[in-house]
């Protein structure tokens, strides 16, 4: 009988590069690409506003941009990687890079003209205060 080491890590390791390979087959599927950068991103809404919390760790303040435009907010920026002059050999390379844009239709109305946003240790805070809702009225149309 053979005894057969058992190594759950470098089982773990040999999946996650064929799973790897796989994604790289398929250009389409850019989930586990390390030139995209998407970032994680919780929409709430209390009484009065619309709260946006997005982690964006390693985005610069001046690399950030958000609009408002027809009650849609987008979100865009880029996280630049910081090249060495010095060359290393990876052993593991995870983390990603990129320009990344998202865009999210609000679910009521929101006044654009107020609009709070901060941005302290890669987090991204923005606050938008709902406008009140339209009263529809109606109107008898008289028959001619």
């Amino acid at each position: 009988m053979t005894l057969l080491r058992f190594e759950p890590i470098r089982d773990l390791d040999h999946l996650s590069n064929r799973f790897q390979r796989f994604f790289d087959e398929f250009p389409g599927l850019q989930t586990l690409d390390k030139d995209t950068f998407s970032p994680r991103i919780d929409i709430s809404e209390d009484e009065k506003s619309i709260l946006i919390d997005a982690e964006i760790p390693g985005v610069k303040k001046e690399n950030l941009k958000i609009t408002m435009q027809d009650n849609i907010l987008t979100i865009e920026g880029e996280k630049k990687k910081v090249s060495e002059e010095k060359e290393k050999n990876f052993y593991r390379e995870e983390r990603t890079y990129g320009k990344f844009k998202r865009s999210f239709t609000l679910p009521v109305e929101v006044d654009s003209e107020k609009v709070d946003a901060k941005f302290n240790d890669g987090m991204l805070e923005i606050k938008l205060n709902k406008m009140e809702p339209k009263v529809a009225k109606e109107r008898v149309i008289e028959l001619k």
